[in-house]
């Protein structure tokens, strides 16, 4: 996620921390010391959560590569979506399940610790109040996540239900609908009142329910067509031993920007059309393909669905990846061919 940078690895899952949540600290810090308990305990609490989630994924055959932690609860990038409702019913449910058995097991112990009435009056005044303060923001946090407001778990939620009785695509359509009815809701209340918290999370609600709607939209629409329905039967694979002035007068006489590198029958590496404007831009044409090709990228297969090459792109952070049949290089797909199928289908819908 743009804006984020990696606080540690935990079951090879990146953490990282948005620039927001850094709001926090300006937020509590006069507390001192006890500001700088209950920022980590926040910290804590929605690592655990977001854990939870991954835990739960993992289960049903999901990987999770990163956790973006937000003051307001995190996002987990996973690697594919859930294949049915009820494992996205399971995935959602598990973050706030976490928080309400954490704040349950905390009860009694700090029931005892520090009194039902330092408990029952939360503040950052003193130390009790403090743990207190600890206790409830997981209840805050299950609450809060547990809105029927996409894309907050409770929104994925309402979503797996929905999709139990009818498409997909309508059932996502309806919880984005609410989560931006939400949002309008939290931004009016936050102008009215003075808080700038309120309107960030009308702002991150509306636009993250609307890019999952999108998302949805072309996932729906792409998810029967494969790699080889696409699929280019003309390409071009480039020597390593040539020059990048000879690649600009191949992209400039063709349509293809992205090439494999082969020695032989064997991809060796790959130049995307970044890479070349990048390197031209710094150094000239002289340097040669083998200077600047990548030797770390995936390939996809013909046979591969298009919904999960568009995954592996992100994921690699490229618009276009070598396709590869019986082990020799079969051509090139580029996210173009992929919006070209979504353009095409969307209109005849």
């Amino acid at each position: 996620m743009k804006g984020s940078f990696r606080l540690l690895k935990v079951f090879d899952i990146d953490i990282n921390i948005h620039i927001t949540f850094l709001i926090l600290p300006f937020l509590f810090l006069y507390h001192g010391l006890r500001g700088i308990f209950f920022i980590l305990f926040v910290f804590l609490c929605v690592t655990l959560h977001e854990l939870t989630h991954s835990v739960v994924a993992k289960r049903f055959g999901i990987v999770v590569k990163e956790i973006t932690l937000l003051p307001i609860g995190g996002l987990a990038s996973m690697s594919s979506f859930p294949k049915k409702p009820s494992h996205e019913f399971l995935i959602s449910i598990s973050g706030p399940l976490f928080n309400i058995v954490f704040a349950a097991v905390l009860y009694f112990p700090l029931l005892a610790l520090i009194g039902r009435e330092n408990l029952f009056s939360p503040s950052l005044a003193t130390w009790p109040g403090t743990i207190a303060q600890g206790f409830w923001i997981n209840l805050i946090l299950a609450g809060f996540n547990l809105l029927p407001a996409f894309p907050m778990d409770g929104g994925r939620v309402l979503r797996s239900l929905l999709a139990r009785k009818m498409d997909y695509r309508k059932a996502t359509s309806i919880a984005v609908n609410i989560g931006h009815l939400f949002a309008l809701v939290f931004g009016y209340l936050g102008l009215m009142h003075g808080h700038f918290i309120l309107i960030f999370i009308a702002f991150f609600i509306y636009m993250a329910a609307s890019a999952e709607e999108a998302q949805v939209d072309v996932r729906e629409t792409i998810k029967t067509f494969k790699v080889s329905d696409v699929l280019s039967k003309e390409f071009m694979t480039l020597r390593s031993d040539i020059s990048l002035s000879k690649v600009l007068e191949l992209v400039f006489h063709s349509h293809q920007e992205d090439f494999p590198v082969v020695d032989g029958d064997n991809l060796t590496g790959f130049i995307t059309r970044a890479d070349i404007i990048n390197n031209i831009h710094q150094h000239g044409t002289s340097k040669l393909v083998k200077d600047i090709m990548r030797r770390d990228f995936p390939t996809v297969k013909p046979d591969q669905l298009l919904t999960n090459v568009q995954k592996t792109m992100e994921e690699a952070e490229l618009k276009a990846l070598p396709v590869i049949k019986d082990g020799r290089v079969f051509g090139v797909i580029t996210l173009e061919d992929i919006s070209r199928v979504y353009s095409v289908m969307s209109r005849r819908r």
